[in-house]
């Protein structure tokens, strides 16, 4: 039925479409409710196929009405930039990143799942993304020091068991004028601010409408 009604869009009236894509968001957000749907990102576990599945096919379909792209908008990628996607999860984000880097920047995706990798690879097979590569680990990225113009943490900061110690890692790996944007709807504005900068390492450089961006201190 789904998938009937997304095939079928272009052929109803501009006012059906509106209402039906707000029928379809209320429902997706009450599945992300009741289901407590997760991204599977960086835990101490992965969790599990059947559970990394669900979420990808639940993001899919909240991607296409809600496209990622203009949430990315807000952090000011410039084309050649080297972004790390931490906790990548079902990709999300992926193909928005390839566009604004353009064929000189580079996209590390990582993730803790395994199923996560496999999809970045698929993802990159399919789009032709000669510049993207996987990374699967639950907290340390292997990258050089000060080598990432921009660092991506959505929805993924609540999921950390040790957040000390991957801020420490970002922190790390990112240019002096680099900048790691944080959006997280699990938490509160000022709960992820204030647990991104309380041991001094960031500082809130600038706020958006979905993510908060950070600047390193020292």
């Amino acid at each position: 039925m789904i998938f009937f009604c997304i095939c079928a869009l272009p052929i109803f009236e501009p006012l059906t479409i509106s209402i039906l894509s707000f029928g379809f968001l209320k429902l997706l957000i009450c599945v992300t409710i009741s289901l407590k749907i997760e991204k599977g990102k960086i835990m101490e576990k992965p969790s599990s196929d059947s559970h990394f599945k669900g979420m990808s096919f639940f993001f899919m379909f909240r991607d296409f009405f809600l496209p990622r792209g203009h949430v990315l908008k807000e952090v000011g990628i410039q084309p050649g930039s080297q972004v790390l996607d931490y906790g990548c999860g079902s990709g999300s984000y992926i193909v928005p990143l390839g566009s604004l880097i353009g064929e000189n920047g580079k996209i590390y995706a990582l993730d803790v799942h395994p199923l996560a990798i496999q999809k970045m690879q698929r993802i990159a097979a399919k789009k032709s993304l000669n510049n993207l590569e996987t990374i699967q680990s639950d907290c340390q990225t292997g990258l050089p020091d000060q080598s990432m113009d921009v660092v991506l943490l959505y929805d993924t900061f609540h999921e950390l068991s040790e957040p000390e110690k991957v801020l420490m890692e970002l922190h790390r790996i990112l240019k002096p004028d680099g900048i790691l944007s944080l959006s997280d709807h699990h938490m509160k504005e000022d709960e992820m601010q204030s647990s991104v900068t309380e041991k001094g390492s960031f500082k809130l450089s600038k706020k958006g409408k979905k993510t908060l961006s950070f600047s390193k201190v020292g």
